[in-house]
């Protein structure tokens, strides 16, 4: 134990190394004292013997093998596929905290939506200097191909997953919006069928509230947004096919909606219109739920050698026959350097404050915050723009100064590619180990957000864990795992 550490008041061998310290804790008051929402969960953990607190996280840990929940890891020369990682301790969040998360998530898809529809119609908010022109323009997510067009109810963006982080003030803030194919949900479902048997009485005496309508209400959504004219329509999910890291969540999620799971292959376009080969012959598909990034959706209009979407595919979007969700150039909403003017972009669209803050963010492109960066670089976190899942970045208190070194001549070099941020020592949630003690490790959240009709959060997510001890990375490429995340009423 350091001098900046403290244990918890819980007098438990469960809890011999849970040892507190700046970070938000989960569980524990900065005093050591136990959160009232976590004082059942503890008790029941504390009153089972190691060995079958070890028992029951060998049995999920079958139940995911089983159901062949994996990961892809690219890259590792030793074999790419993984068991997604599970931690048997739910996180707990409070009625009251999500109350704020719920709003805040409403209200940033909201704004996010709207910005996308002037970018790509009137551009306002560009010819007004709100954002500089070529921080949109200059986007590598930026379609051109998508001015001047309408897409159903003015929906871009109808499935998104947000990144949240917990400071050490217990305030939530959003780390980076995914709104171009956001994964992990299928996650999120698994996790909570597999605690609601691993245990079940603690779950039913919680009142946790419920996810388990999460494919009904995105059925519900892509049905909301299909073209004029098409009351019934039918529904596909694209997969770029078994490869993919996220294969297992495309079969997933097309099952429980009982629509049909298709790729490129299995589309042809005939006048503008997208069909399916069936055995019966082909049948006309109206709304693609898709999971192929825009450069290789279709050959004929973004990448020429790509050969996991149809060709032909963007004309019949354009002609209005089809629609995807999401759209074609949402990514420019998510771009790492857009994300900074994200709160004036809802001051812009809704008149209102944001009701979940960002994390301070230097743009690269801006000499002062450059060079501030550039003089900083042990201390913050450097983000590759167009990079996701733990890659191309920079942990400047965990980095060498030969790292550090290489990054600031990539910075140098195409400062528009990068950000910085704060190193954040954001909340630490309690996860059990292979001892079958219990210790705190970072985590984040994933909530999932629909966007049709109507707005519809789930209440929960994916909470991320960082599962190697003072790491700061949750990504499952990068050594993390994921736990279940209970909203309790």
């Amino acid at each position: 134990m350091t001098q900046t550490q403290s244990r918890c008041k819980f007098d438990s061998p469960l809890l011999r190394e849970y040892f507190l310290d700046g970070a938000f804790d989960e569980m524990f008051t900065p005093e050591g004292e136990i959160r009232p929402h976590y004082e059942a969960l503890l008790a029941v953990l504390a009153s089972l013997p190691p060995e079958e607190l070890k028992r029951r996280k060998q049995s999920a840990d079958v139940s995911f093998l089983m159901q062949g929940i994996t990961f892809t890891v690219y890259g590792r020369e030793e074999g790419t596929e993984r068991i997604f990682p599970y931690d048997l301790v739910p996180r707990l969040v409070t009625g009251e905290d999500w109350d704020r998360i719920e709003r805040g998530l409403t209200q940033r898809i909201t704004a996010l939506n709207l910005f996308l529809h002037d970018v790509y119609h009137e551009g306002k908010i560009l010819a007004q200097g709100v954002i500089p022109r070529e921080v949109v323009y200059s986007c590598q997510h930026f379609r051109r191909q998508m001015r001047g067009l309408q897409v159903p109810r003015n929906v871009y963006v109808a499935v998104a997953g947000t990144d949240l982080l917990r400071l050490n003030s217990g305030e939530f803030v959003v780390l980076e919006d995914n709104l171009r194919v956001p994964s992990g949900v299928s996650y999120m479902l698994t996790n909570r069928r597999i605690m609601k048997r691993t245990l079940p009485r603690l779950f039913r005496s919680y009142g946790v509230r419920p996810i388990e309508h999460y494919t009904q209400a995105l059925l519900s959504t892509l049905r909301s947004i299909a073209p004029e004219g098409r009351p019934e329509p039918t529904i596909v999910l694209l997969t770029p096919g078994v490869y993919n890291s996220a294969y297992f969540e495309h079969t997933y999620l097309a099952r429980q909606m009982g629509i049909e799971l298709v790729e490129g292959r299995d589309l042809v376009i005939h006048d503008n219109i997208v069909y399916m080969r069936t055995t019966a012959g082909l049948k006309r598909v109206d709304v693609i739920y898709r999971r192929v990034d825009d450069d290789f959706i279709d050959p004929l209009a973004f990448r020429p050698d790509s050969i996991l979407g149809a060709a032909g595919l963007f004309n019949a979007y354009r002609a209005g026959n089809v629609t995807l969700a999401n759209a074609f150039g949402t990514g420019v909403a998510d771009d790492k350097a857009l994300y900074a003017y994200v709160p004036a972009i809802i001051r812009y669209y809704l008149d209102e404050d944001p009701i979940l803050n960002n994390v301070e963010t230097y743009l690269m492109t801006e000499k002062s915050q450059r060079q501030h960066a550039l003089a900083n670089l042990d201390k913050l976190v450097v983000k590759a723009v167009g990079e996701s899942g733990g890659y191309g970045m920079l942990i400047g208190p965990q980095s060498s100064a030969s790292d550090r070194e290489e990054f600031k001549r990539r910075i140098e070099a195409n400062p528009r590619n990068y950000i910085a941020q704060p190193t954040l020592d954001f909340s630490r949630s309690p996860c059990l180990l292979e001892d079958g003690s219990i210790e705190p490790r970072h985590v984040d959240l994933r909530p999932y957000i629909l966007y049709g009709d109507k707005v519809t959060i789930v209440p929960g997510g994916l909470t991320r864990v960082a599962l190697r001890k003072g790491s700061l990375v949750v990504n499952s490429s990068q050594g993390g795992g994921s736990k279940d995340t209970w909203v309790l009423s």
